[in-house]
């Protein structure tokens, strides 16, 4: 019995997009297991809010600021940013001005990073820039 050409392209299309789905989740699987395998243990995320929110000046100086961090020997990993325009959600704040994500191997290379002479530099030129501050550690598990 031969199907008509539409009902066999049909088929083929489905077929192959449920083979594909069929792979995703395994490949989508192995690509999250060996990225979080590979980062570091200990995440440092701090989010600033400027004294001068408007100001390109001061929250140019703030990531200037922060990528020197990048220097202190205990840092793995340094991602500097600001809000994404993503969709805003009840769950998304994006109401900080930047924000750092650095990684350490243990948390007693975070604690040699708080008392680094980079990072005591780093507070002592950019405090008077924000108004907040806000940290989130954590771990790997």
């Amino acid at each position: 019995m031969t199907l008509p050409k539409t009902s066999r392209r049909q088929f083929l299309a489905g077929a192959t997009a449920a083979g594909a789905a069929a792979l995703m989740p395994a490949a989508s699987a192995d690509h999250h297991q060996s990225a979080s395998t590979s980062l570091p243990a200990v995440a440092h995320s701090v989010f600033f809010w400027l004294k001068n929110p408007d100001s390109a000046e001061d929250r140019a100086a703030l990531i200037a600021g922060i990528k020197t961090l990048a220097g202190i020997a205990q840092v793995r990993g340094l991602h500097v940013g600001v809000p994404a325009s993503t969709e805003q959600r009840d769950v998304v704040d994006s109401s900080y001005d930047v924000s750092e994500l650095l990684f350490f191997d243990t948390a007693e290379d975070q604690d040699a990073y708080q008392v680094d002479p980079i990072h005591e530099q780093f507070v002592a030129d950019c405090a008077h820039l924000w108004r907040e501050v806000v940290v989130y550690d954590s771990v790997a598990v």
